[in-house]
């Protein structure tokens, strides 16, 4: 199978190209964003050396379909998908921050909590709480976005001290932050699943509209549970079955990766590659309740510039 692991393509009327951890980013003109989500993958900001066949359009199209249906609380950058990798979309100028929500004490919160921690980004904690506990109410726990390195955790006190965001923008942030959240609670209980916790980041377009950029609700930006077994399976300390890339990280950490300083990234066989397509895949179908569509992946590359060049032209 094959895999975009990189697009280094030049469209008319191209301006800027950025290449983040996944998607490749082209701008049309001034006000254009053509967004390539790539098959690479990343774990402790790191991109992992091999690509993951269909990874790239399962993020895509579940994306679409999550923006389309919350598009009523905040309007967001998308305006078409004329490939299942690639949306089209305004530009805008991004907030320097990214709003994380956590619902569960999961992941980075919990092994914050683990060391003794009661405070993250400002936000208390109550004591004598369990690994993947509900909180009473959704907790936000932003983080700085950082073009080069680590993104870290920052409470909204400095966010506001910085002047990363506005007092009156930030409060818009939370306000969109708890009900998106929300909606992708409603959403994902219809689906057997419980929306752990996400990020989602914003922007602001040419007329100073605060606009939701970017992905959402994706295995690779939110952490999903599996409703059937989760309080039994966390009132006796073990771990529910969850849908997100968390078991990629895992998966790292057991093979004695976490993004450190002398730390090897780990093989990856042709074997595990697969395993983790089919996870994907298998995300895409739980979350959304419906068939995963392979689409011809031959010759992606030439698939993807071509699409992009019939809706460009």
């Amino acid at each position: 199978m094959n895999s975009i692991k990189e697009t280094n393509f030049n469209f008319p009327n191209q301006t800027k190209f950025y290449k983040g951890k996944v998607r490749d980013v082209y701008t049309i003109g001034k006000d254009k964003l053509v967004m390539v989500v790539s098959d690479r993958i990343s774990a402790f900001d790191h991109v992992l050396p091999e690509g993951i066949p269909y990874k790239g359009q399962v993020l895509s199209q579940i994306a679409s379909k999550f923006l389309d249906a919350t598009s009523d609380i905040v309007p967001n950058w998308k305006e078409a998908t004329p490939d299942p990798n690639v949306t089209v979309g305004k530009m805008c100028v991004p907030f320097k921050v990214e709003m994380v929500i956590r619902g569960c004490l999961t992941g980075h919160a919990w092994r914050e909590y683990k060391k003794g921690k009661r405070v993250l980004c400002g936000v208390s904690m109550p004591e004598g709480m369990v690994e993947n506990q509900r909180f009473d109410s959704p907790i936000i726990t932003p983080t700085t976005k950082e073009d080069v390195g680590h993104d870290e955790d920052i409470s909204r006190e400095d966010i506001l001290s910085q002047g990363l965001v506005s007092d009156s923008d930030y409060i818009k942030l939370e306000d969109y932050t708890r009900k998106l959240f929300n909606r992708g609670l409603e959403m994902a209980k219809d689906r057997g699943l419980i929306l752990v916790d996400t990020k989602y980041e914003f922007g602001k377009d040419v007329n100073g509209n605060i606009i939701l950029i970017d992905e959402i609700h994706t295995p690779d930006s939110s952490r999903y549970f599996y409703i059937d077994g989760y309080e039994d399976k966390v009132r006796k300390g073990e771990s529910p079955k969850q849908l997100s890339k968390e078991f990629v990280r895992q998966w790292l950490i057991e093979n004695g990766f976490q993004g450190k300083e002398g730390q090897q990234i780990p093989y990856m066989s042709p074997e595990h590659i697969t395993s983790i397509s089919e996870r994907y895949i298998e995300l895409y179908e739980h979350i959304l309740g419906e068939k995963f569509i392979r689409e011809d992946v031959s010759n992606i590359i030439s698939r993807v510039e071509n699409n992009i060049l019939s809706y460009l032209s």
